[in-house]
């Protein structure tokens, strides 16, 4: 489960940081940082709660 989740925010940050460069695709990185935290944060809380 943890190595899928890295896959994920890996893919999100990638997503953002390539968004960031066009600067056309703002929104886009936006919502890709935000995903990133919030796949990031879910992954802490699980792993932090023994699931």
């Amino acid at each position: 489960m943890l190595k899928i989740l890295l896959v994920i925010a890996a893919v999100w940050l990638a997503i953002a940081v390539i968004s960031f460069l066009f600067k056309s695709l703002l929104w886009l990185g936006i919502i890709a940082l935000v995903l990133f935290l919030a796949t990031s944060a879910w992954g802490w809380v699980r792993r932090n709660s023994g699931g």
